[in-house]
Protein backbone atom coordinates (compact mmCIF):
# COMPACT_ATOMS: atom_id res chain seq x y z
CA UNK A 1 0.00 0.00 0.00
CA UNK A 2 1.33 3.44 -0.91
CA UNK A 3 1.79 6.03 1.78
CA UNK A 4 -1.44 7.90 2.34
CA UNK A 5 -2.19 11.33 0.86
CA UNK A 6 0.55 13.92 0.40
CA UNK A 7 2.28 13.30 3.72
CA UNK A 8 6.06 12.99 3.70
CA UNK A 9 7.76 10.11 5.48
CA UNK A 10 8.74 12.44 8.31
CA UNK A 11 5.17 13.70 8.54
CA UNK A 12 3.84 10.16 8.76
CA UNK A 13 6.41 9.26 11.44
CA UNK A 14 5.45 12.34 13.46
CA UNK A 15 1.72 11.58 13.28
CA UNK A 16 2.27 7.94 14.19
CA UNK A 17 4.35 8.80 17.25
CA UNK A 18 1.83 11.41 18.40
CA UNK A 19 -1.25 9.24 18.02
CA UNK A 20 0.34 6.09 19.39
CA UNK A 21 1.13 8.04 22.55
CA UNK A 22 -2.41 9.45 22.70
CA UNK A 23 -3.92 5.99 22.23
CA UNK A 24 -1.79 4.46 25.00
CA UNK A 25 -2.61 7.30 27.39
CA UNK A 26 -6.34 7.08 26.65
CA UNK A 27 -6.71 3.32 27.07
CA UNK A 28 -4.31 3.03 30.03
CA UNK A 29 -5.62 5.90 32.16
CA UNK A 30 -9.22 5.37 31.02
CA UNK A 31 -9.12 1.69 31.96
CA UNK A 32 -7.38 2.51 35.22
CA UNK A 33 -10.17 4.85 36.27
CA UNK A 34 -12.98 2.53 35.19
CA UNK A 35 -11.56 0.02 37.67
CA UNK A 36 -12.50 2.34 40.51
CA UNK A 37 -16.11 1.84 39.41
CA UNK A 38 -15.95 -1.92 39.99
CA UNK A 39 -14.02 -2.16 43.27
CA UNK A 40 -16.02 0.14 45.52
CA UNK A 41 -17.90 -2.84 46.97
CA UNK A 42 -14.61 -4.33 48.24
CA UNK A 43 -13.93 -1.17 50.25
CA UNK A 44 -17.35 -0.87 51.88
CA UNK A 45 -17.97 -4.49 52.92
CA UNK A 46 -17.20 -4.04 56.60
CA UNK A 47 -19.33 -0.86 56.97
CA UNK A 48 -22.21 -2.63 55.22
CA UNK A 49 -21.86 -5.74 57.42
CA UNK A 50 -21.43 -3.78 60.66
CA UNK A 51 -24.37 -1.54 59.74
CA UNK A 52 -26.63 -4.56 59.20
CA UNK A 53 -27.35 -3.49 55.61
CA UNK A 54 -26.06 -6.68 53.94
CA UNK A 55 -24.75 -10.00 55.24
CA UNK A 56 -21.54 -11.69 54.04
CA UNK A 57 -23.53 -14.06 51.81
CA UNK A 58 -25.56 -11.17 50.37
CA UNK A 59 -22.39 -9.25 49.59
CA UNK A 60 -21.13 -12.37 47.85
CA UNK A 61 -24.31 -12.39 45.75
CA UNK A 62 -23.88 -8.72 44.80
CA UNK A 63 -20.21 -9.19 44.00
CA UNK A 64 -20.88 -12.24 41.86
CA UNK A 65 -23.62 -10.34 39.98
CA UNK A 66 -21.01 -7.90 38.68
CA UNK A 67 -18.71 -10.73 37.66
CA UNK A 68 -21.40 -12.73 35.87
CA UNK A 69 -22.49 -9.54 34.11
CA UNK A 70 -18.89 -8.84 33.19
CA UNK A 71 -18.35 -12.38 31.89
CA UNK A 72 -21.39 -12.19 29.58
CA UNK A 73 -20.59 -8.62 28.60
CA UNK A 74 -16.97 -9.34 27.81
CA UNK A 75 -17.88 -12.30 25.57
CA UNK A 76 -20.58 -10.55 23.53
CA UNK A 77 -18.89 -7.14 23.61
CA UNK A 78 -15.64 -8.80 22.58
CA UNK A 79 -17.23 -10.04 19.37
CA UNK A 80 -19.01 -6.71 18.85
CA UNK A 81 -15.82 -4.72 19.41
CA UNK A 82 -14.24 -6.24 16.27
CA UNK A 83 -16.97 -4.44 14.27
CA UNK A 84 -17.33 -1.10 16.12
CA UNK A 85 -15.15 1.97 16.56
CA UNK A 86 -12.96 1.85 19.70
CA UNK A 87 -13.26 5.62 20.06
CA UNK A 88 -17.00 5.25 20.78
CA UNK A 89 -17.04 1.82 22.43
CA UNK A 90 -14.35 2.53 25.01
CA UNK A 91 -15.56 5.89 26.44
CA UNK A 92 -19.17 4.64 26.41
CA UNK A 93 -18.12 1.82 28.73
CA UNK A 94 -16.62 4.28 31.22
CA UNK A 95 -19.61 6.62 31.11
CA UNK A 96 -22.24 3.91 31.62
CA UNK A 97 -20.30 2.30 34.48
CA UNK A 98 -20.00 5.72 36.14
CA UNK A 99 -23.75 6.31 35.98
CA UNK A 100 -24.47 2.90 37.53
CA UNK A 101 -22.10 3.70 40.40
CA UNK A 102 -24.00 6.90 41.15
CA UNK A 103 -27.22 4.91 41.53
CA UNK A 104 -25.41 2.23 43.56
CA UNK A 105 -24.49 4.82 46.16
CA UNK A 106 -28.16 5.15 47.09
CA UNK A 107 -29.22 1.49 47.04
CA UNK A 108 -29.78 -0.57 50.21
CA UNK A 109 -32.05 -3.22 48.64
CA UNK A 110 -30.42 -6.54 47.78
CA UNK A 111 -32.07 -7.16 44.41
CA UNK A 112 -31.67 -3.56 43.28
CA UNK A 113 -27.98 -3.66 44.18
CA UNK A 114 -27.55 -7.00 42.40
CA UNK A 115 -29.23 -5.67 39.24
CA UNK A 116 -27.18 -2.46 39.25
CA UNK A 117 -23.91 -4.33 39.85
CA UNK A 118 -24.72 -6.81 37.07
CA UNK A 119 -25.31 -3.89 34.69
CA UNK A 120 -22.03 -2.38 35.83
CA UNK A 121 -20.29 -5.65 34.92
CA UNK A 122 -21.88 -5.68 31.46
CA UNK A 123 -20.84 -2.10 30.72
CA UNK A 124 -17.31 -2.68 32.02
CA UNK A 125 -17.05 -5.65 29.67
CA UNK A 126 -17.04 -3.23 26.72
CA UNK A 127 -13.75 -1.58 27.67
CA UNK A 128 -11.03 -4.26 27.51
CA UNK A 129 -11.78 -5.62 24.00
CA UNK A 130 -11.84 -2.15 22.44
CA UNK A 131 -8.62 -1.22 24.26
CA UNK A 132 -6.81 -4.32 22.98
CA UNK A 133 -8.11 -3.69 19.45
CA UNK A 134 -6.57 -0.22 19.71
CA UNK A 135 -3.24 -1.84 20.59
CA UNK A 136 -3.58 -4.21 17.64
CA UNK A 137 -4.40 -1.31 15.29
CA UNK A 138 -1.45 0.85 16.31
CA UNK A 139 1.34 -1.62 17.26
CA UNK A 140 2.93 -4.71 15.66
CA UNK A 141 3.35 -8.11 17.34
CA UNK A 142 6.95 -7.39 18.37
CA UNK A 143 5.80 -4.26 20.19
CA UNK A 144 2.60 -5.80 21.50
CA UNK A 145 3.98 -7.40 24.65
CA UNK A 146 5.39 -4.12 25.93
CA UNK A 147 2.31 -2.10 24.96
CA UNK A 148 -0.05 -4.70 26.38
CA UNK A 149 2.00 -4.77 29.56
CA UNK A 150 1.79 -0.99 29.91
CA UNK A 151 -1.95 -1.03 29.25
CA UNK A 152 -2.48 -3.95 31.62
CA UNK A 153 -0.81 -1.90 34.36
CA UNK A 154 -3.97 0.22 34.24
CA UNK A 155 -5.81 -2.24 36.49
CA UNK A 156 -3.15 -1.66 39.15
CA UNK A 157 -3.61 2.10 38.80
CA UNK A 158 -7.33 1.67 39.36
CA UNK A 159 -6.86 -0.73 42.27
CA UNK A 160 -4.37 1.60 43.91
CA UNK A 161 -6.73 4.55 43.61
CA UNK A 162 -9.56 2.45 45.06
CA UNK A 163 -7.75 0.72 47.90
CA UNK A 164 -6.11 3.87 49.21
CA UNK A 165 -7.80 7.04 47.90
CA UNK A 166 -11.39 5.73 47.84
CA UNK A 167 -10.81 3.89 51.15
CA UNK A 168 -9.76 7.20 52.72
CA UNK A 169 -12.88 8.89 51.33
CA UNK A 170 -15.10 6.11 52.71
CA UNK A 171 -13.41 6.28 56.12
CA UNK A 172 -14.15 10.02 56.22
CA UNK A 173 -17.59 10.30 54.63
CA UNK A 174 -19.26 6.87 54.72
CA UNK A 175 -19.88 3.87 52.48
CA UNK A 176 -22.05 5.66 49.90
CA UNK A 177 -19.05 7.65 48.71
CA UNK A 178 -17.26 4.42 47.80
CA UNK A 179 -19.61 4.42 44.79
CA UNK A 180 -20.44 8.10 44.26
CA UNK A 181 -16.84 9.36 44.17
CA UNK A 182 -15.61 7.09 41.34
CA UNK A 183 -18.89 7.66 39.50
CA UNK A 184 -18.41 11.42 39.40
CA UNK A 185 -14.73 11.15 38.46
CA UNK A 186 -15.36 8.67 35.63
CA UNK A 187 -17.94 10.85 33.90
CA UNK A 188 -15.13 13.35 33.30
CA UNK A 189 -12.69 10.57 32.37
CA UNK A 190 -15.09 9.27 29.69
CA UNK A 191 -15.18 12.68 28.01
CA UNK A 192 -11.38 12.95 28.14
CA UNK A 193 -10.90 9.43 26.69
CA UNK A 194 -13.20 10.25 23.77
CA UNK A 195 -11.20 13.41 23.01
CA UNK A 196 -7.85 11.58 23.12
CA UNK A 197 -8.54 8.18 21.54
CA UNK A 198 -8.25 7.47 17.80
CA UNK A 199 -9.74 4.45 16.03
CA UNK A 200 -6.99 3.25 13.68
CA UNK A 201 -4.27 4.73 11.45
CA UNK A 202 -6.38 4.88 8.26
CA UNK A 203 -8.85 7.24 9.96
CA UNK A 204 -5.93 9.68 10.30
CA UNK A 205 -4.85 9.27 6.66
CA UNK A 206 -2.01 6.96 7.69
CA UNK A 207 -0.97 3.55 6.32
CA UNK A 208 -1.54 0.40 8.43
CA UNK A 209 1.02 -0.10 11.16
CA UNK A 210 2.47 -3.19 9.44
CA UNK A 211 3.19 -1.11 6.33
CA UNK A 212 4.66 1.74 8.36
CA UNK A 213 6.96 -0.74 10.15
CA UNK A 214 7.91 -2.46 6.88
CA UNK A 215 5.83 -5.61 7.34
CA UNK A 216 3.21 -7.20 5.10
CA UNK A 217 -0.08 -5.37 4.78
CA UNK A 218 -3.01 -7.72 5.42
CA UNK A 219 -6.28 -5.75 5.48
CA UNK A 220 -9.31 -7.68 6.67
CA UNK A 221 -12.76 -7.55 5.12
CA UNK A 222 -15.89 -7.84 7.22
CA UNK A 223 -16.41 -11.35 5.84
CA UNK A 224 -12.88 -12.34 6.86
CA UNK A 225 -13.50 -10.94 10.35
CA UNK A 226 -16.54 -13.17 10.89
CA UNK A 227 -14.64 -16.18 9.53
CA UNK A 228 -11.70 -15.50 11.84
CA UNK A 229 -14.00 -15.09 14.84
CA UNK A 230 -15.53 -18.51 14.19
CA UNK A 231 -12.05 -20.01 13.86
CA UNK A 232 -11.20 -18.95 17.43
CA UNK A 233 -13.52 -21.66 18.79
CA UNK A 234 -11.47 -24.35 17.05
CA UNK A 235 -8.12 -23.38 18.60
CA UNK A 236 -7.51 -25.77 21.52
CA UNK A 237 -4.75 -23.64 23.03
CA UNK A 238 -7.13 -20.71 23.50
CA UNK A 239 -9.50 -22.92 25.50
CA UNK A 240 -6.63 -24.00 27.75
CA UNK A 241 -5.59 -20.36 28.19
CA UNK A 242 -9.22 -19.54 29.07
CA UNK A 243 -9.38 -22.19 31.83
CA UNK A 244 -5.94 -21.20 33.17
CA UNK A 245 -7.11 -17.58 33.26
CA UNK A 246 -10.32 -18.56 35.07
CA UNK A 247 -8.31 -20.25 37.83
CA UNK A 248 -5.91 -17.30 38.04
CA UNK A 249 -8.88 -14.93 38.33
CA UNK A 250 -10.21 -16.95 41.28
CA UNK A 251 -7.17 -15.84 43.27
CA UNK A 252 -7.05 -12.37 41.77
CA UNK A 253 -10.61 -11.48 42.69
CA UNK A 254 -10.46 -13.31 46.01
CA UNK A 255 -7.68 -10.96 47.12
CA UNK A 256 -9.34 -7.90 45.58
CA UNK A 257 -12.76 -8.70 47.01
CA UNK A 258 -11.93 -10.17 50.43
CA UNK A 259 -8.40 -8.91 51.09
CA UNK A 260 -9.48 -5.75 52.90
CA UNK A 261 -11.84 -7.72 55.16
CA UNK A 262 -9.08 -10.30 55.83
CA UNK A 263 -6.62 -7.59 56.86
CA UNK A 264 -9.21 -5.90 59.06
CA UNK A 265 -10.46 -9.03 60.82
CA UNK A 266 -7.43 -11.34 60.91
CA UNK A 267 -4.59 -8.81 61.03
CA UNK A 268 -6.53 -6.24 63.08
CA UNK A 269 -5.95 -3.32 60.71
CA UNK A 270 -8.05 -0.21 60.25
CA UNK A 271 -9.71 0.39 56.88
CA UNK A 272 -7.06 2.93 55.87
CA UNK A 273 -4.20 0.61 56.94
CA UNK A 274 -5.74 -2.32 55.08
CA UNK A 275 -6.17 -0.11 52.03
CA UNK A 276 -2.53 0.91 52.28
CA UNK A 277 -1.31 -2.71 52.24
CA UNK A 278 -3.59 -3.52 49.33
CA UNK A 279 -2.22 -0.50 47.50
CA UNK A 280 1.31 -1.94 47.87
CA UNK A 281 0.05 -4.86 45.82
CA UNK A 282 -1.30 -2.53 43.14
CA UNK A 283 1.71 -0.21 42.92
CA UNK A 284 3.97 -3.24 42.50
CA UNK A 285 1.49 -4.47 39.90
CA UNK A 286 2.27 -1.51 37.65
CA UNK A 287 5.96 -2.44 37.63
CA UNK A 288 5.17 -6.15 37.20
CA UNK A 289 2.89 -5.66 34.25
CA UNK A 290 5.35 -3.44 32.40
CA UNK A 291 8.24 -5.78 33.30
CA UNK A 292 6.33 -8.77 31.93
CA UNK A 293 5.96 -7.10 28.53
CA UNK A 294 9.67 -6.33 28.29
CA UNK A 295 10.74 -9.76 29.60
CA UNK A 296 8.53 -11.68 27.17
CA UNK A 297 9.32 -9.42 24.18
CA UNK A 298 13.04 -8.86 24.73
CA UNK A 299 14.36 -11.86 26.68
CA UNK A 300 12.13 -14.50 25.10
CA UNK A 301 11.50 -12.93 21.65
CA UNK A 302 7.70 -12.59 22.13
CA UNK A 303 7.40 -16.15 23.51
CA UNK A 304 5.03 -15.94 26.47
CA UNK A 305 5.20 -19.38 28.23
CA UNK A 306 8.69 -18.99 29.80
CA UNK A 307 7.75 -15.62 31.27
CA UNK A 308 4.37 -17.03 32.34
CA UNK A 309 6.04 -19.80 34.35
CA UNK A 310 8.47 -17.43 36.10
CA UNK A 311 5.71 -15.01 37.11
CA UNK A 312 3.35 -17.82 38.21
CA UNK A 313 5.95 -19.38 40.53
CA UNK A 314 6.64 -15.98 42.13
CA UNK A 315 2.88 -15.43 42.61
CA UNK A 316 2.38 -18.74 44.46
CA UNK A 317 5.41 -18.15 46.69
CA UNK A 318 4.13 -14.64 47.48
CA UNK A 319 0.74 -16.01 48.52
CA UNK A 320 2.42 -18.48 50.86
CA UNK A 321 4.39 -15.60 52.41
CA UNK A 322 1.25 -13.44 52.84
CA UNK A 323 -0.88 -16.10 54.51
CA UNK A 324 1.65 -18.42 56.19
CA UNK A 325 4.76 -16.27 56.67
CA UNK A 326 6.03 -14.88 60.01
CA UNK A 327 4.02 -12.16 61.74
CA UNK A 328 5.82 -9.13 60.38
CA UNK A 329 4.38 -6.07 58.68
CA UNK A 330 7.54 -5.77 56.59
CA UNK A 331 7.29 -9.35 55.34
CA UNK A 332 3.58 -8.87 54.71
CA UNK A 333 4.38 -5.79 52.64
CA UNK A 334 7.03 -7.77 50.73
CA UNK A 335 4.50 -10.55 50.11
CA UNK A 336 1.95 -8.11 48.70
CA UNK A 337 4.60 -6.43 46.53
CA UNK A 338 5.76 -9.75 45.03
CA UNK A 339 2.19 -10.94 44.61
CA UNK A 340 1.09 -7.73 42.90
CA UNK A 341 4.04 -7.70 40.49
CA UNK A 342 3.71 -11.37 39.55
CA UNK A 343 -0.08 -11.37 39.27
CA UNK A 344 -0.10 -8.32 37.02
CA UNK A 345 2.26 -10.04 34.62
CA UNK A 346 -0.06 -13.05 34.54
CA UNK A 347 -3.11 -10.85 34.00
CA UNK A 348 -1.36 -9.33 30.99
CA UNK A 349 -0.39 -12.72 29.55
CA UNK A 350 -2.80 -15.45 30.58
CA UNK A 351 -5.66 -12.96 30.90
CA UNK A 352 -5.44 -11.83 27.28
CA UNK A 353 -2.12 -11.29 25.50
CA UNK A 354 -1.32 -14.98 24.99
CA UNK A 355 -4.74 -15.62 23.42
CA UNK A 356 -4.37 -12.54 21.19
CA UNK A 357 -1.02 -13.89 19.98
CA UNK A 358 -2.57 -17.27 19.15
CA UNK A 359 -5.76 -15.98 17.49
CA UNK A 360 -6.14 -14.60 13.93
CA UNK A 361 -5.48 -10.86 13.85
CA UNK A 362 -9.03 -10.07 12.73
CA UNK A 363 -10.46 -11.88 15.79
CA UNK A 364 -8.63 -9.98 18.54
CA UNK A 365 -11.84 -8.95 20.28
CA UNK A 366 -13.32 -12.43 19.97
CA UNK A 367 -10.24 -14.04 21.54
CA UNK A 368 -10.37 -11.51 24.38
CA UNK A 369 -14.07 -12.19 24.80
CA UNK A 370 -13.67 -15.95 25.00
CA UNK A 371 -10.88 -15.77 27.57
CA UNK A 372 -12.75 -13.02 29.38
CA UNK A 373 -15.95 -15.00 29.84
CA UNK A 374 -14.01 -17.87 31.42
CA UNK A 375 -11.95 -15.47 33.56
CA UNK A 376 -14.95 -13.76 35.05
CA UNK A 377 -17.02 -16.89 35.44
CA UNK A 378 -14.11 -18.11 37.57
CA UNK A 379 -14.08 -14.81 39.46
CA UNK A 380 -17.86 -14.95 39.98
CA UNK A 381 -17.73 -18.56 41.18
CA UNK A 382 -14.98 -17.52 43.58
CA UNK A 383 -17.16 -14.76 45.00
CA UNK A 384 -19.92 -17.22 45.92
CA UNK A 385 -17.59 -19.98 47.14
CA UNK A 386 -15.36 -17.60 49.12
CA UNK A 387 -18.39 -15.96 50.76
CA UNK A 388 -19.71 -19.39 51.77
CA UNK A 389 -16.35 -20.57 53.14
CA UNK A 390 -15.77 -17.34 55.06
CA UNK A 391 -19.33 -17.26 56.37
CA UNK A 392 -19.02 -20.83 57.69
CA UNK A 393 -15.90 -19.77 59.58
CA UNK A 394 -17.66 -16.95 61.42
CA UNK A 395 -18.36 -17.38 65.13
CA UNK A 396 -20.12 -14.90 67.42
CA UNK A 397 -19.30 -14.93 71.12
CA UNK A 398 -20.81 -12.30 73.44
CA UNK A 399 -21.79 -10.26 70.40
CA UNK A 400 -18.24 -10.25 69.00
CA UNK A 401 -17.84 -11.66 65.47
CA UNK A 402 -14.69 -13.71 64.72
CA UNK A 403 -13.53 -14.96 61.31
CA UNK A 404 -11.66 -18.05 60.08
CA UNK A 405 -10.26 -17.68 56.53
CA UNK A 406 -8.21 -20.92 56.49
CA UNK A 407 -10.36 -22.95 54.09
CA UNK A 408 -10.87 -20.00 51.77
CA UNK A 409 -7.12 -19.39 51.63
CA UNK A 410 -6.45 -23.00 50.58
CA UNK A 411 -9.05 -22.57 47.82
CA UNK A 412 -7.34 -19.41 46.56
CA UNK A 413 -3.79 -20.78 46.55
CA UNK A 414 -4.85 -24.12 45.03
CA UNK A 415 -6.48 -22.28 42.13
CA UNK A 416 -3.21 -20.44 41.38
CA UNK A 417 -1.24 -23.70 41.38
CA UNK A 418 -3.66 -25.30 38.90
CA UNK A 419 -3.48 -22.22 36.69
CA UNK A 420 0.32 -22.44 36.68
CA UNK A 421 0.22 -26.08 35.56
CA UNK A 422 -2.25 -25.46 32.74
CA UNK A 423 -0.37 -22.45 31.37
CA UNK A 424 2.90 -24.42 31.48
CA UNK A 425 1.33 -27.10 29.27
CA UNK A 426 1.31 -24.60 26.36
CA UNK A 427 5.10 -24.25 26.27
CA UNK A 428 5.46 -25.03 22.55
CA UNK A 429 2.31 -23.26 21.29
CA UNK A 430 2.78 -21.41 17.99
CA UNK A 431 1.78 -17.74 17.74
CA UNK A 432 0.60 -15.69 14.76
CA UNK A 433 2.15 -12.44 13.54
Amino acid sequence: MALAGSLTRNGIDTLYRRHRLRVMLAITLGYGFIYTCRLGLSIVKKPLIDGGIFSIDELGMIGSALLYGYACGKLLNGFAADHFRPRLFFPASILLAAIVNLFMGFSTLLWVSMALWALNGWFQGMAAPSAVISIRNWFTIHERGRCYGIWSASHSIGEGLTFYVIATVVASYGWRYGFITPGVICIAVAAWAYAFLRDEPKTMGLPPVNVWRGETDDPASEEETWKSQKAVFGIAAIWIVAVASALMYVTRYAINSWGVLYLQEIRGMSLVDAGFFMSINTVAGIAGSIAYGFVSDKLFDAKRPPANLIFAIIEVLALLLIFYGPESRWLLALGFALYGAALSGLIAAVGGLFAVDIAPRQATGAAMGLVGVFSYLGAALQETVSAGLISKGVTIVDGVRSYDFDTAILFWIGSSVLSLLLAASLWNTKVRD
